[in-house]
């Protein structure tokens, strides 16, 4: 496993981040490994040299960041490991159960410290972007966030590359703490943050850690152009639905297979190769609910696909319209 630093901090982190939303006892989604069946995964990950992992409040209603903050000290020690959560979902009833107002982020770290059993994350998140609130007011809160040492460092996930620049302009006008990684929808199927988000972050210094790699599993081959959906995931997963729903999506689908069966490695390995050699990237977050899963993340790290393999997987994409900010 290579390590990277996390955009112009010096956080060492492993080129790929285990997703922890797959894990969590009594999950209402029927994919969701409890926390003896994410046990295996979780040390796999960690013999693999991953030290990276994510997770959020809202994932199974908070029981993601219960699992994680039990499996992980299985493995490491606090100061091996990196953590990362995020704030903004709905998390309970009422106007201020959700949001970015200082009142549900200062109620939502010290509850996913609570869940987790850290005096600290290592990696704040807002989850999405909030209309309703101020950045400033935003800003300021993850600022006190961070003064308080509930959090070492913050970061973003999907939204338009304005609404970015304006949070680190108000955070650096302000002489607060700045963004220093953005977790955004990249993938083969979905590759829109090309166009301003990604280039922003380079120029910036800022870390891209990709949700959904693999598409959801489409990638991987868990769904065909035809409407077959071959795992408990793909059946019962409308989110993918409305994400991967454009009949081209399918072009680059079986393009990756094309290009997997000349390297007689299974899909989803060349699928995050390419990722992981896409400027900028810094470590996708790669899900997993089988151990294999899990050894193809590994494997992808050190498969290097050529200028004319990435040419062939490029090629039929299709334009999108913005999918997965809201």
């Amino acid at each position: 496993m290579k390590y990277k630093n996390l955009g112009a901090t010096g956080l060492r982190v492993s080129r790929v981040c285990l997703g922890m939303m797959s894990f969590g006892n009594d999950s209402e989604r029927p994919w969701v490994l409890d926390e003896g069946a994410a046990e295996p995964i979780v040390k796999a990950a960690v013999d693999g040299g991953i030290n990276f992992f994510d997770t959020a409040d809202t994932y199974s209603g908070g029981a993601s960041e219960v699992a994680t903050g039990r499996l992980l000290p299985k493995f490491l020690s606090r100061d091996e490991v990196v953590v990362a959560t995020k704030v903004f979902m709905p998390m309970t009833a009422g106007e201020n159960g959700a949001g970015l107002s200082r009142k549900h982020i200062l109620s939502g770290i010290d509850a996913s410290l609570r869940r987790l059993n850290m005096d600290y994350v290592d990696l704040y998140q807002i989850h999405r972007w909030d209309g309703r609130t101020p950045i400033e007011e935003t800003m300021g809160a993850l600022h006190d966030v961070v003064q308080a040492g509930k959090a070492r460092y913050i970061g973003a996930s999907s939204m338009f590359a304005w609404q970015f620049a304006k949070a680190q302009h108000t955070a650096e006008r302000n002489g607060w703490t700045r963004f220093v990684s953005m977790q955004n929808h990249y993938n083969l199927i979905y590759r829109e943050e090309e166009r301003e988000m990604i280039p922003q972050c380079i120029d910036q210094g800022v870390g891209v850690i990709p949700w959904s790699p693999l598409a959801r599993g489409v990638l991987a081959g868990n769904r065909l152009r035809g409407g077959e959906k071959r795992t408990t995931r793909s059946e019962t997963d409308d989110f993918t639905d409305y994400l991967y729903a454009q009949p081209t999506d399918f072009d680059v689908v079986e393009r990756v297979a094309e290009v997997a069966a000349g390297r007689a490695v299974p899909p989803a390995q060349v699928a995050l190769a390419w990722l992981l050699q896409r400027p900028g990237v810094t470590a996708p977050i790669a899900g997993a609910t089988k151990l294999g899963h899990l050894e193809d993340a590994l494997a992808a790290e050190e498969l290097t696909l050529s200028d004319e393999e990435i040419s062939k997987l490029e090629e039929p994409y299709v334009p999108h319209p913005v999918l997965g900010h809201f």
